[in-house]
């Protein structure tokens, strides 16, 4: 459709909607589009700043018999309007006020006071202590326009590749952080004005109000970029009511579809080969966990794109739907209002899927569910909070009991981080020091047989380096994988053969059987000069 066509449509719409809201407030509504080229504004009334401030603009002048008019919208504050009536009252004149539509406003002002184009400086990350980057970026926010200002926030954070925006009130202050590469940084400080207008914005866009008293999660896409560069950026909003106001999380996904592939997320060699091994059995369960953020869906997706061919019938039961996948049926569940996951999944199932993806298990019922599923044909991805494979295990025998039916089917359990990947071009090896090289030592002391020992004698470690082109020494993330493959002295665990089902008992279990832990994978990763020994004890 021409965008001409577009524009006219949602012109209609707006000016519907304002008709109707002017019906319900019993002001009379006025269409402006026959006028809105030609009529002057009348000047010395209000000046530019006040018509933009309280979104009011004056039509036409009063006399001792006529009255004066004024185009007001659903925005204009009740205070300024009930002391223009005074004030021209005190003259013994009168004032008539006429609804007019938001987008009308905006085609009068632009008209009346063209935008200046101006075009603001990038964003950049302050490093630790560096006050006056933020000063900087501070003051540039505070000065880009009130209808850009979200826009510019999310544009900026697209550019810098951040994964979250941070909207956190403060007593005098808004402070703007955002998470870049799985660290948190400090971008700016606004003025209390900003904020209103940032959350405004935010709250129309995503669906939300800004006078909540309970917590809310909203969804809203955003078209970045242009020509090649164009794609589409999927955010989750949280708001939680705080001491000073609102607070916001705007979690960004940037939506591109190639980026789903599993041979793009660097999986080591010996765990891709368990994941293919897994995946490639028309049944059992396949369990990710890790905290939040720490790339668990990507991995999922990725598996779940893996498996997307012609002849499988894939569903998927996510809260909520984060990216869109073609060729897959992907059901919203909203468990805030009650719903399950289990009493959609025992729906779903009568669909007669070949692969289930369950957002996430929280309670027993959806896991029995779960199991009972991927016992009789089906294959079962899902999401489950723990620290690592052996804790999850062990609490999802809390969740379903010891039962042997359900000992063979959990068949991998993969605990996943990301961690920030040193830039190549930049890094330097230096010489640990003693007790350093203990530790490295004693986490890799019972590396298992099949996984090549490094020198532990005489290593170096890596650290970064700052320079104009890489401002933290870090380049991308990349994932550290902990899996336990469900073998048969494991599943004596789920058959109810050993009674002790702790998660140290388990991971000592796994581990005579090959399992490689985080923090071993890490420190291997630390060693290959793929990211250093602080990175891996600030994640893992």
């Amino acid at each position: 459709m021409d965008e001409n066509k577009v524009q006219q449509q949602a012109r209609e719409s707006d000016e519907q909607s304002t008709q109707r809201r002017a019906a319900i407030l019993g002001v009379p509504y006025l269409d402006i589009r026959p006028i809105e080229n030609t009529l002057e504004l009348t000047e010395d009334v209000l000046d530019v700043d006040s018509m933009h401030k309280n979104r009011i603009i004056p039509l036409i002048a009063g006399t001792d018999s006529t009255p004066w008019e004024f185009g007001i919208t659903t925005q204009t504050p009740q205070s300024l309007l009930r002391e223009l009536a005074d004030k021209y009252a005190a003259q013994a004149q009168n004032v008539a006020y006429y609804l007019i539509s938001q987008t009308g406003f905006k085609v009068m002002m632009d008209r009346y006071d063209p935008p200046v184009q101006v075009t603001y400086q990038d964003i950049k990350i302050a490093n630790e202590g560096d006050s006056e980057t933020i000063d900087q970026v501070s003051q540039t926010l505070n000065s880009v326009g009130s209808d850009e200002v979200f826009d510019f926030i999310v544009n900026q954070a697209d550019k810098l590749g951040a994964s979250d925006i941070h909207i956190e009130n403060q007593r005098d202050s808004i402070r703007i952080r955002m998470r870049v590469d799985g660290a948190l940084h400090p971008v700016a400080t606004l003025d209390q004005d900003r904020y209103r207008v940032i959350l405004g914005t935010l709250a129309s866009r995503a669906n939300l109000s800004t006078a909540a008293t309970e917590p809310q999660s909203g969804h809203m896409q955003k078209e970045i970029g242009d020509g090649e560069s164009r794609h589409t950026l999927n955010m989750r909003i949280e708001m939680v009511p705080t001491m000073y106001g609102q607070d916001a999380v705007i979690r960004l996904f940037n939506y591109d579809e190639s980026m789903l592939n599993i041979d793009r997320l660097n999986i080591g060699p010996d765990e891709r080969r368990e994941i293919d091994e897994v995946i490639s059995h028309p049944r059992g369960m396949v369990l990710m966990v890790g905290p939040t953020g720490s790339g668990k869906s990507t991995t999922l997706y990725s598996m779940i794109n893996a498996l997307n061919t012609l002849d499988r019938k894939i569903i998927t039961l996510e809260d909520p739907i984060e990216f869109s996948v073609p060729g897959i049926s992907q059901v919203p569940v909203d468990t805030t209002g009650g719903a399950s996951f289990a009493d959609h999944l025992r729906s779903v199932l009568r669909l007669d899927p070949d692969v289930v993806m369950v957002g996430e298990i929280r309670d027993g019922d959806t896991a029995k569910t779960a199991i009972q599923a991927s016992i009789t044909g089906h294959l079962v991805l899902s999401t489950f909070h723990a620290t690592d494979t052996a804790a999850a295990f062990s609490r999802m025998i809390d969740l379903i009991g010891q039962n042997p039916i359900f000992s063979t089917a959990i068949r991998l359990v993969i605990a996943q981080r990301l961690v920030r990947k040193l830039d190549d071009t930049s890094k330097e090896a230096y010489d640990p020091d003693e007790s350093t090289k203990q530790w490295v030592r004693e986490v890799l002391k019972n590396l298992p047989e099949h996984v090549e020992k490094p020198d532990l004698e005489n290593f170096q470690l890596y650290r970064p380096v700052v320079t104009e082109s890489s401002p933290f020494g870090y380049s991308g993330r990349m994932v550290i994988m902990e899996q336990l493959v469900v073998t048969e002295e494991i599943q004596k665990f789920l058959r109810g053969d050993v009674n002790d089902v702790h998660a140290e008992v388990i991971a000592k279990t796994a581990q005579e059987n090959g399992m490689v832990t985080l923090l071993q994978r890490g420190v291997l990763a630390a060693l290959n000069g793929e990211t250093t020994i602080e990175e891996i004890n600030r994640v893992i």
